[in-house]
């Protein structure tokens, strides 16, 4: 076993915390010439040594399998590859997709695997920092074994839509939550000397026309929402590259958007690394470069290498000044000292890895993430159940993944994969996949006793029948969600909730356990007994599920986002563009499968369309209760197999308020809760509604009792006055409540707060 893989584990025992292995990251910070004036002097002095065509050669980047054109015995042929200066010591980039684990292992071809960790969005459930480090920590540890030195890790998007094919690699619709969890996670990449990224740079809330919309927003609410979810986590993870997203915003496309890359990352922000372009997301040289863009990447999907022979002619007619240039090369020569990548570069051929540690580092985010929604004393599975019957969503062979690019090859195999319904250009690489994990064998490892059946679901009127004999039902429910599209409707796919409905109307001692990649609707859940949401849970989603059935594991999980009770309630009830998306859909069905990558064209045929978001920083539960609406499940609802009672709170004001209380474990169950405090805001010209400035979750005994304390960043209550370029904070009394999620209040008061004006330049507040 490794130090980092012992280390990793180590920090999941109580007691361990982020400190241990912080101390690590901040070793490697301090080592000679990757900080402060050294560093400078060092970047400088290469720059000087560089030929044009070598500043040129850094700043585009190819797919990583044109490697194979070149070096066919190159494994390193992930997601992007720039090739470095070899006689100056400046190592290539070798870049893999990797939110949910390294998903370009080397060559394919050849079986590859790597550890799956479950969705992001149960990671952030687990409203755990510690979980997204050691996950971050894990992918980025295998992803250095592999050869790759930058991860194209660490998604920070809000979701505002329910319906958003990509939200189950984000970590929901919160600021705070997101800006923590992300920064935890890319600080935990970054941890084994190589870069991690913050993306995709920003308002990219939709799969549906993602590279031709345009997203509308003011800058005030902006940058009190998504902007202020992407600097808290900057802040924490320090991220050595931001990616730019497809989309426009305000009528700039994010790659070429003055606004967002120097006036809000690199000015107000203070942002030293680079500014990547997400694959095909370049369409200009000029416009380009002096927005802030850095790089091209994956320039085989751009209609023409903008960042090579273009930009080269452009610098030496002066429409890019060579001090921009030189400046695009400062910050990927200085990211890539300051991380370690020259001093301490990944090896060129791969080096052993602990996987069975890696997968108890998977299934323990996966059981932590996963969130009891519904009990009537159904869970956990008695032991006196002697005929258990199991339905649905081939819980036989495995658990399902969302698509796209960050689809991993799991160790222990995929036990199905097929591609995407619809076929055409994009179903080479988006595929329908389920991990080997079967949940039917955990479930029987538990009851050995017991006669265990497995049906497939596929016939309703068959599964009621065999339900009324049953002494439980478990019905494994899913809805599969991809990179490029969104769901059209948040009903279950398939006739699954005809399934549910006939199965519990046989029997009402029926468990669901969903496999989504975020809200659906229930129109069957007054019939059920109870409701497991696991998510995609990663390759140790079967014992995961398992141990949370059957009481091994208390559930923890908290939803990061809002379930709707209809799709009417969400800001947007139908995707903006969706016939358009449809249309240019339908035409490319019939087309191959992507191979020729310069042949492609990403819009799909789709015209430019506008998508307006009037709900401003009232983003999620802001909005459900901004309109009045009673969702079916809130923001942070989650239950237990224990009870937590919340005791003595203690307000203090001031610049930054403290809110203290006591969390007290009253059942008799040792487990998690998750302890909320909210303060009622005003955002825009909106009315006061409650915002989330803190949360820990807590493990206690039977019995035992804790403090919990929670120091409120100041921009959170704060209003972004865009013409003093500052966070105002209005001076007078604000109102708190903790609580067990975002709709029900334990304790409650008010604590003061000084007039405040913190000027957009000032970062590190949320430390």
């Amino acid at each position: 076993m490794t130090v980092k893989t012992s280390l990793i584990q180590a920090s999941l025992k109580p007691g361990i915390g982020l400190a241990l292995l912080l101390s690590s990251t901040m070793l490697a910070a301090q080592a000679p010439a990757r900080s402060g004036t050294a560093l400078a002097e060092r970047v400088d002095a290469l720059i000087g040594k560089m030929t044009l065509d070598e500043k040129i050669a850094m700043v585009n980047g190819t797919f990583g399998s044109a490697l194979l054109k070149t070096k066919p015995d190159e494994k390193r042929n992930g997601a992007g590859h720039v090739p470095g200066v070899a006689r100056l010591g400046i190592p290539d980039l070798f870049e893999s997709d990797a939110s949910l684990g390294v998903a370009n292992g080397g060559e394919m071809r050849k079986g590859d695997v790597a550890t799956a960790l479950p969705s992001s969005l149960a990671t952030a459930a687990s409203f755990e920092p510690q979980i997204a480090y050691v996950g971050g920590a894990m992918i980025g540890a295998e992803a250095r074994a592999k050869g790759f030195n930058v991860l194209l890790s660490g998604g920070a998007n809000l979701t505002r839509d329910p319906w958003n094919g990509r939200n189950f690699e984000y970590l929901g619709e919160d600021v705070w939550l997101t800006g923590v969890m992300a920064g935890a996670s890319i600080q935990g990449v970054q941890s084994n000397d190589i870069v991690s990224t913050m993306k995709h740079f920003a308002l990219n809330a939709q799969e549906s026309g993602r590279n031709v919309l345009d997203a509308r927003m003011a800058e005030a609410p902006m940058r009190e929402s998504d902007l202020l979810a992407f600097e808290i986590a900057n802040e924490r993870g320090q991220p050595g590259s931001v990616m730019c997203g497809y989309n426009h915003v305000n009528g700039d496309y994010d790659c070429e958007n003055a606004f967002l890359l120097n006036d809000v990352l690199k000015r107000d922000w203070g942002f030293k690394g680079w500014v990547m372009s997400d694959w095909g997301a370049v369409h200009s040289t000029v416009k380009a470069v002096n927005a802030g863009l850095d790089q091209e990447s994956g320039q085989e999907l751009d209609t023409q290498p903008f960042f090579a022979a273009p930009l080269k002619a452009a610098v030496m007619a002066g429409s890019v000044p060579q001090a921009r240039l030189d400046d695009m090369v400062r910050r990927i020569l200085r990211t890539m000292i300051a991380h370690g990548l020259v001093d301490h570069p990944t090896p060129t051929t791969p080096q052993a890895i602990d996987y069975d540690a890696h997968a108890e580092i998977a299934q323990r985010a996966a059981e932590a993430g996963i969130v009891l929604l519904r009990n009537d004393g159904l869970l956990p599975l008695a032991a006196t159940a002697r005929h258990i019957l199991v339905i649905g969503s081939h819980a036989d062979k495995g658990v399902l993944s969302g698509g796209g690019s960050s689809q991993v090859r799991s160790v222990g195999g995929l036990a199905s994969e097929e591609p995407m319904p619809g076929g055409g250009p994009l179903s080479s690489f988006i595929k329908v996949s389920y991990h080997a994990s079967s949940p039917l064998d955990a479930i029987r490892k538990r009851a050995p006793g017991a006669e265990v059946r497995y049906l497939d679901g596929e016939d309703a009127e068959a599964a009621a029948a065999a339900a009324r004999s049953a002494d439980i039902v478990l019905v494994f429910a899913h809805q599969w969600r991809t990179e490029a599209v969104d769901v059209d409707t948040l009903a279950l796919p398939d006739g699954q909730d005809a399934l549910i409905d006939a199965v519990a109307s046989a029997n009402p001692k029926t468990v669901v356990i969903l496999e989504t990649g975020g809200a659906v609707l229930m129109p069957w859940r007054d019939k059920v007994g109870a409701v497991l949401e696991a998510w995609y849970p990663g390759q140790r989603g079967g014992p995961a599920i398992a141990r949370v059935l059957f009481g091994e594991v208390n559930p923890g999980g908290r939803l990061p986002l809002t379930f709707p009770a209809s799709e009417a309630q969400a800001p947007r009830p139908q995707i903006p563009g969706l016939a358009s998306v449809k249309a240019a859909a339908a035409r490319n069905a019939g087309k191959p499968a992507m191979l020729d990558l310069s042949t492609v064209d990403l819009t799909g045929g789709v015209a430019e369309f506008t998508v307006d978001y009037p709900e401003g920083a009232d983003v999620g539960y802001r909005w459900y209760a901004g309109q009045g609406t009673k969702p079916l499940y809130p923001f942070g609802f989650g239950l237990s197999y224990s009870q937590f009672a919340y005791s003595r709170l203690t307000l203090a004001g001031g610049r930054t308020p403290t809110i203290s209380f006591r969390v007290t474990n009253t059942g008799k169950r040792a487990g998690a809760d998750v302890p909320q405090v909210y303060a009622n805001v005003a955002l825009g010209k909106g009315a006061a509604l409650p915002r989330l400035v803190g949360f820990e979750r807590v493990v206690l005994k039977p019995g035992e009792t804790r403090t919990v304390s929670v120091t409120i960043d100041p921009r959170l209550i704060a209003r972004y006055d865009g013409t003093a370029r500052a966070w105002k904070v209005a001076a007078g009394s604000l109102p708190i409540m903790v609580g067990t999620d975002v709709q029900t209040p334990v304790l409650s008061g008010t604590v003061a707060v000084p007039a405040l004006s913190l000027p957009a330049e000032a970062s590190n507040i949320s430390k």
